[in-house]
Formats: structure tokens, C-alpha cells, sequence
């Protein structure tokens, strides 16, 4: 069972132009779609697609329009009641998949929803082998509520042994992605020992770059000479994996991704699709990491089917998600890569 997390879940709407954007003028779109979304929400619509076990965990509703998506989508899912209308998000896109995103900042949930939050993420995740804490943080959550409810996951015990607590995955951005990376205090320990990272940390080229930065990489690059140079990437990659993260899944954009643990470090490409849409192919690359994961790959093999998964959700319109049925694994080139 895999549980993904999304405290700032969206109804998201992609709106396909017949051409590039022209800002200022009246332009009519070619379609329209809308999808329930949230990093953490499509990282367990892609699981679902592939058959496997998930539930996803967020606030909103009875009546909210994304958790009725969910309903439709036949996505399992256990919503924390609120009393305001969650998020709408909307992506514009362009022929050859340039999509420019509008995300609204979402719903303030008080401090005792917020505990309530995390307390039915934690009676969910009990059993389950992956917890995935995805996406951005509503108004008003502190910039550390990631490394805390780590700590809190890593904190279940089952008769005493923590060895039961499930493994963590981050992927969000800005100061909330920079504090799960710090961990609940400078070293990433916590009074009781127990780490406030997470075990595997999924930037893209951006997001690494100023990651890399904050854990005293001496050579800092920029988001284009991450993803043009996949030497530097791994470096980078590296540099946080020494901060005591378990293991970096950075994506590139179309240039694949990388992977870096502290046994080795990883390229994957795939050969170019015909993008339509970039909308939720990162939460795709992480949902194939971890179906290759639940099925025991081994890390090089979980970056193949992150990278087919990423590449099959580029090809599809909107916010659509991959079948694994429908991605290439066999497409993928590994090219293993120094990591300093």
C-alpha cells in the first residue's frame, strides 16, 4: 500500500491553445478538460492506473468538486471534512506542450486542522510501504510541517519496533521542500533520534539547484546547466544526499533525470515524444519509481520506469496519467554517472 499526502490538493483545469500564448489578446481554446489534482492526488491516480494499491490522504469537502473527481476516478481516498472550497488550478497549453501554470494558494485550514490532518494521514499510513508527502502548503502552514510529520511517521511503533514505519518520499518546492531537506533541527536529528528527512527527495532541475545551494555544494549551477550537464546534476544530487536525505530522483525536464543514492548515481533517458502536456509528468516519474520499487527493481531500474512513466505522461493531454501498459521502459538508456 502506497499512501500519498496532499495537504493543498486542486481541481485542475488545462486549457489547450491552438497556438502560443499571446498575452493581451483574445484567444479561443482548442478544449478543455479538468482533473482532481495536487501532486500527491495524481501520484495515486497514476498508482491506480496500474492496478496498484493507494489510498490518498488531503482535506476538502463532502461536496468539493475534487473529491467528487476522485469518486469518479474510482481513486481511494480519506478527506479530513473543511468547511472551505478547495483550490482550482489552471494550465495553459500550447502546441509542443509549453504549458504555463495559474495556481491559486488555497483554503487556511486552522491549527487544529492541521493536527486533524495529520493525525488521519498517520492512521492511514499504518501498514503501508511508501508515504508520500507531495505538493505545496496551504496559507498559513508552517514552512516545516513536512519534516514534522516525517518525524511523526517515523515516531509509529508496532509493539515498540519503529522498523514498521513506512518509507518517505518529498516532492514539493520553496521553503517547505528546503526544510524537509534540513530536517527538524540543523543536523536532521530530533531529540529522540528519530530523522526528520525523507528517503527519497524528488526535485526537478530548479528545485535541485537551489537545494544543492542550501547543503554547501561548492559549485552551484543554474536550473538549464542542471539539466544540460548530468555530471553536475548527480553532483548536486549528491551534495544533498550527504546531508542525510536517502536518495535523490531529480528530473531534467526532456533530458531524463537522475538518481543518486550512496551507493551510485544514475542517468535515464528516453527518446523524444510528441509532448501535448508537462501537467503532472513529474508526479508520474515518482509513481513509477515506486511501482518499480514495490516490485523490488533495483534503484537503476526504478529510475527506467520513473523516466518511461514521465515520458508516456508528457504524450497525453492534460493532466492525464500513464497505465504502466502504456510507458517504454525498454526505451529508456542508464548511463551510470560519477557523483563527484
Amino acid at each position: 500500500m502506497i499512501v500519498t499526502f496532499t495537504a493543498n490538493p486542486s481541481l485542475d483545469r488545462t486549457v489547450a491553445l491552438p497556438g502560443p500564448l499571446e498575452r493581451g489578446e483574445v484567444q479561443r481554446a482548442v478544449s478543455v478538460s479538468q482533473q482532481s489534482g495536487g501532486k500527491g492526488v495524481n501520484v495515486s491516480r497514476a498508482l491506480v492506473a496500474s492496478g496498484l494499491q493507494t489510498v490518498a490522504v488531503l482535506p476538502g469537502g463532502d461536496s468539493d468538486p475534487v473529491l467528487a473527481g476522485l469518486h469518479h476516478d474510482r481513486v481511494p481516498f480519506a478527506a479530513l471534512p473543511i468547511n472551505e472550497p478547495l483550490r482550482t488550478n489552471v494550465a495553459l497549453t500550447e502546441p509542443g506542450g509549453v504549458t504555463t501554470k495559474i495556481n491559486e494558494p488555497g483554503p487556511v485550514l486552522s491549527a487544529d486542522e492541521q493536527e486533524a490532518l495529520i493525525s488521519l494521514l498517520l492512521e492511514r499510513a499504518r501498514g503501508a510501504s511508501w508515504v508520500v508527502l507531495a505538493g505545496s502548503l496551504p496559507p498559513g502552514f508552517p514552512a516545516d510541517f513536512y519534516a514534522t510529520v516525517t518525524h511523526r511517521l517515523r515516531s509509529m511503533t508496532d509493539g515498540g519496533n519503529t522498523a514498521g514505519a513506512p518509507l518517505i518520499a518529498v516532492d514539493s518546492s520553496g521553503a517547505p521542500l528546503a526544510a524537509a531537506v534540513s530536517g527538524s533541527s540543523p543536523d536532521g536529528t530530533t531529540q529522540d533520534g528519530l530523522s526528520g528527512k525523507p528517503d527519497l527527495l524528488k526535485p526537478n532541475a530548479e528545485e535541485l539547484a537551489e537545494l544543492a545551494a542550501a547543503a554547501g555544494f561548492a559549485t552551484v549551477s543554474t536550473a538549464a546547466e542542471l539539466e544540460a550537464d548530468p555530471e553536475a546534476a548527480a553532483a548536486a544530487a549528491a551534495a544533498v544526499v550527504r546531508s542525510g536525505v536517502g536518495a535523490v530522483l531529480a528530473t531534467l525536464g526532456s533530458k531524463g533525470a537522475v538518481l543518486v543514492t550512496a551507493d551510485g548515481a544514475w542517468l535515464a533517458t528516453h527518446p523524444p515524444v510528441a509532448a501535448v502536456s508537462t501537467v503532472g509528468a513529474g508526479d508520474s516519474s515518482l509513481a513509477g519509481y515506486l511501482l518499480a520499487h514495490g516490485q523490488g527493481a533495483a534503484p537503476a531500474d526504478c529510475l527506467r520506469q520513473a523516466v518511461a512513466h514521465g515520458a508516456a505522461a508528457a504524450s497525453l493531454p492534460g493532466s492525464t496519467v500513464p497505465a504502466v501498459h502504456q510507458t517504454t521502459p525498454n526505451a529508456v538508456t542508464i548511463t551510470a554517472l560519477r557523483k563527484d
